[in-house]
């Protein structure tokens, strides 16, 4: 698989010598985009891309890039909205939708002469963890030995096309979303860097919400720096965005330098070593927790004991805010609307039947029987209550340590084949059982990749932190980087 030789620094300072240009070097990307169509990773090519990037290439002829990400190429899942360009969310309901505003994230990106190369697939409304739920079918992941029929690993999701996109080397970056792992996850079955920030550190106006008190934008990317010079393009305040934290953001500086571990304390949670989880990802896990120790960070096993019960509690919550939010979607005001014409309470059944596949109807159906008044104590309310003892797990252990150490997911790309043999709840509950949480307590949480199993596949590894430890996080990864080079094995 043909996959781009440099990172996002190294390719801003051959813009700056001339080496390369941002405008070859786009054509270059979509290119490659059109050369692996198989991947199904992108559902729509920007126009504007190429205009993007001769402004991009005026700019360092003139000596004035707007920062390090002029002229790089990135995507976004289609589930942000972008001004001029379909937003669908892989849904029959949003086929035709075209936005009239970018997502501030998006926006942020733009302002720093990013070139955005189009939009990628995703599970329909981010509603699943293989991006194979989709109007315009699976994304197929990059390291798969086998891309026909069902014989390919899955990508992961639900933005599988964004992580896709980075892993293939069809753009250098991607913006995800992440509800309950829809970052990491793919992340981790793609051999990439996926970033799941701290709950209102980055403006969700303009993604277009599943789970509103879950929900962030996530970042892809190769290496642990470029995931740095993402987050600091688009994180900080937003006033058309009420979650987002108030206080100004404070740039990451360059952590390469910052890799010193001692004093450091890893926590390695006990819940976390569950059924299923794979042999090679327990050696993983173990292996990372010795080098840690070994390059002097203190390292002790530490108890998360309501994570068992994270499944349910985000099923349960999870299904009452989607119920909730897809209500707006009744064919009145914009996206699909039915020829059914007889009533209107026939045009909003037939809108939506049409408009959703079977897992939005049925996590619609199962939010809305969770809300009834007979219900609501027993199911929502009790959810919530838990969900605050898993919040409150993590405020006791991180007095007892910096940073948590663990699997992503329990084991590399399953076959597609043999993942949908499971439905989509059940898919959802094994998957995401490593990363729900971190979005339940609202912490920041990153994947990343640390070595290929025997079946040539990545495994990855998970840092959890606490709330706005960003750096602390990113430099632990950094230093888990340099030690692993996993990089080496995109050359």
């Amino acid at each position: 698989m043909n996959r781009l030789p440099l990172r996002i620094r190294k390719l801003s300072e051959c813009f700056r010598d001339k080496s390369l240009d941002p405008v070859t070097f786009t054509e270059h990307s979509l290119g490659l985009i059109d050369r692996l169509k198989v991947l199904n990773a992108f559902v729509r090519i920007s126009a504007k891309a190429l205009q993007q990037a001769e402004r991009a290439k005026e700019r360092y002829h003139a000596g004035k890039p707007k920062g390090v990400l002029d002229g790089v190429p990135i995507a976004v899942k289609d589930n942000f909205c972008t001004k001029g360009i379909h937003t669908t969310c892989a849904s029959r309901m949003l086929e035709n939708f075209i936005p009239t505003y970018n997502a501030t994230v998006v926006d942020r990106l733009e302002q720093q002469g990013a070139i955005v190369l189009g939009k990628t697939n995703l599970d329909q409304f981010g509603m699943g963890s293989g991006c194979i739920d989709s109007i315009f079918g699976p994304t197929r992941n990059s390291w798969s030995e086998d891309f026909n029929d069902d014989r390919f690993r899955i990508a992961g999701g639900s933005s599988g096309g964004s992580a896709v996109a980075v892993a293939a080397g069809l753009c250098y970056a991607a913006l995800g979303s992440d509800t309950g792992g829809s970052t990491r996850n793919p992340a981790s079955y793609c051999g990439i860097v996926g970033l799941k920030p701290t709950y209102g550190l980055l403006s969700r106006h303009g993604l277009i919400p599943l789970v509103n008190s879950m929900d962030v934008p996530g970042i892809m990317t190769r290496t642990v720096d470029d995931c740095v010079s993402v987050l600091n393009a688009i994180a900080g305040p937003d006033n058309r965005d009420s979650t987002t934290v108030k206080q100004r953001f404070v740039r990451i500086q360059s952590i390469e330098n910052q890799i010193s571990l001692k004093g450091v304390r890893i926590g390695i949670p006990i819940e976390y070593h569950c059924d299923g989880l794979d042999e090679e990802v327990l050696e993983t896990w173990t292996m990372v927790a010795d080098m840690l120790e070994s390059a002097g960070a203190s390292v002790q096993a530490v108890s998360l004991p309501n994570t068992a019960s994270s499944i349910f509690v985000y099923s349960i919550l999870n299904q009452c805010e989607v119920s909730s939010n897809m209500s707006r979607y009744d064919g009145i005001e914009y996206g699909h609307r039915s020829l059914e014409d007889s009533s209107t309470e026939q045009l909003y059944a037939k809108t939506r039947a049409e408009g959703f596949n079977s897992v939005v109807k049925n996590r619609i159906l199962s939010g809305n029987y969770f809300l009834l008044r007979q219900n609501y104590d027993k199911y929502f309310q009790k959810a919530l209550k838990v969900r605050r003892l898993i919040a409150d797990d993590f405020v006791r252990v991180f007095k007892e340590v910096d940073i948590l150490l663990t699997p992503t997911t329990l084991s590399d790309a399953p076959l597609f084949k043999d993942f949908v043999q499971s439905n989509n709840r059940d898919q959802c509950a094994v998957q995401d059982f490593c990363t729900q949480s971190a979005n339940m307590a609202g912490i920041p949480a990153l994947s990343i990749p640390v070595r290929l199993s025997s079946r040539r596949l990545p495994i990855s590894l998970q840092l959890m932190g606490n709330h706005f430890s960003e750096q602390n996080l990113l430099a632990v990864a950094s230093r888990i980087e340099k030690e692993v080079n996993f990089i080496a094995n995109y050359d």
